[in-house]
């Protein structure tokens, strides 16, 4: 997943219920798996911070010595500047890129 071309919104906007149940036929089903998919997202997105931040972790026994690393922060900052993952998520489904199946069929 590339995080820095995705056109997902950073901020809340409302969605037309018609557009999110087109795909299932039913709201409740559509929004659990947009729901599971945001949980994806999520671990994705956060196994990938954790990857970026330990390039850069200093580990030292004295807990009154505190660095500050640049780098650090900036990548911090990118992710803090990203859409959330339901907004990734949702944007993901009305393009029609989450695939799903339901087992009861």
């Amino acid at each position: 997943m590339d995080l820095k071309k995705t056109t997902a919104p950073v901020n809340t906007i409302t969605y037309n219920k018609s557009k999110i149940e087109e795909p299932t036929g039913n709201v409740y089903e559509a929004i659990t798996i947009i729901a599971k998919r945001a949980s994806q997202i999520n671990t994705e997105i956060k196994k990938e911070l954790i990857e970026k931040l330990e390039e850069f972790a200093t580990y030292n026994d004295s807990l009154e010595e505190i660095f500050e690393n640049k780098e650090q922060i900036e990548v911090s900052k990118f992710y803090e500047k990203l859409p959330k993952p339901h907004a990734l998520a949702v944007q993901e489904w009305l393009e029609d890129k989450v695939s799903y199946r339901n087992p009861q069929q």
